[in-house]
């Protein structure tokens, strides 16, 4: 039997993570199409801090509860749901509501845990592999043998990252902002990673390829960094921007653009339609989740934290401190 009600993660206002608390919310009933899972782990993510800021607009019928990815158990079903059954283990990308112990899903967006991973770890998936998979390799059509820069490499997205494009024959060179930053890319599958801090990117990137740049660009930071991003692409390169941590009004000579004939592009995931979201889940599973196999790439957790410490969760994530994946566990006590 399940409960009626839940806990869930709650913003009192918008502000820092302070703001953060526990409130029990009415069980969500799964609609047409839906599962229901029994959240193991809720993934976090830089747009679930903008949010609890207030700063971020949620797509319409979204839950105003934070969280866009769980893993978990199947716990019940609604009408017309076709492949997954009670008791199934799932990750799941959602549009909200991931902080509670219970969320729904349309079926489609969801995917089988890996066998031998566990539910925590699973957790780190959906948001990061849809975004890494989506920019990198069919925005940026990133190939093997092609050099991938990525930003923020120790990030979720930065190691998912360069596994992913270290697992499809390509070279990585990632920053970071630390020594220790700076092994783990290393440690994963980049060839070169740079402080930020201590080295001009642009610089060590061109050193790195016997002058060429890099054919593809993970950006995470905008700002100043568009600008030196063109500096450091090669001809034909890719820039793909997933987020604006440092502005998204820079100033850009854009004849280095057209010179080079670089392709600017970027996207967001949360208010694509159920059938893109749909699509990028079954690509993974054909392509990426074989991989998991014999452990050629696995999602790396930074630390797990409680529902209830979901506040110091998010400054983890706000100072930058994490390495991997940082992910609230429902069965903590």
């Amino acid at each position: 039997m399940l409960p009626s009600t839940m806990n869930a993660v709650s913003i009192t206002t918008p502000g820092g993570p302070e703001v953060l608390g526990i409130e029990s919310l009415p069980v969500p009933v799964p609609q047409q199409g839906e599962i229901l899972v029994r959240v193991a782990g809720a993934g976090l993510n830089r747009a679930d801090i903008v949010q609890r800021e207030g700063n971020y607009n949620v797509p319409a019928g979204a839950p105003k509860t934070l969280g866009l990815e769980i893993s978990g158990e199947v716990v019940a079903l609604g009408p017309q749901v076709a492949r997954w059954r009670v008791g199934d283990k799932v990750a799941a990308l959602v549009v909200g509501g991931g902080y509670a112990e219970f969320a729904t899903v349309h079926e489609s967006n969801a995917m089988p845990i890996p066998a031998g991973m566990t539910e925590i770890e699973a957790a780190a998936l959906p948001e990061t592999f849809m975004t890494v998979w989506h920019n990198v390799f069919e925005r940026g059509g990133l190939k093997p043998g092609e050099t991938l820069l990525v930003h923020g490499g120790s990030s979720g997205i930065g190691t998912t990252a360069i596994m992913l494009a270290n697992a499809f024959g390509a070279k990585v060179l990632a920053t970071a902002r630390s020594k220790a930053k700076c092994d783990a890319c290393l440690s994963l599958g980049a060839t070169r990673a740079i402080d930020y801090r201590n080295e001009d990117f642009v610089a060590a990137v061109k050193d790195a390829t016997g002058g060429k740049g890099a054919d593809v660009i993970l950006d995470m930071v905008g700002g100043a960094y568009v600008s030196r991003n063109y500096q450091a692409a090669a001809m034909d390169g890719r820039i793909v921007q997933i987020a604006t941590l440092e502005g998204g009004k820079p100033e850009v000579d854009i004849r280095t653009l057209m010179q080079k004939r670089l392709t600017h592009t970027g996207s967001t995931l949360r208010g694509r339609s159920i059938e893109f979201k749909a699509a990028l889940a079954r690509a993974l599973e054909q392509k990426v989740w074989p991989m998991f196999a014999d452990k050629r790439i696995w999602p790396l957790v930074d630390k797990t934290f409680p529902l209830r410490e979901a506040g110091a969760a998010h400054a983890r994530l706000q100072a930058s401190d994490h390495i991997g994946k940082i992910i609230l566990v429902t069965g903590q006590a």
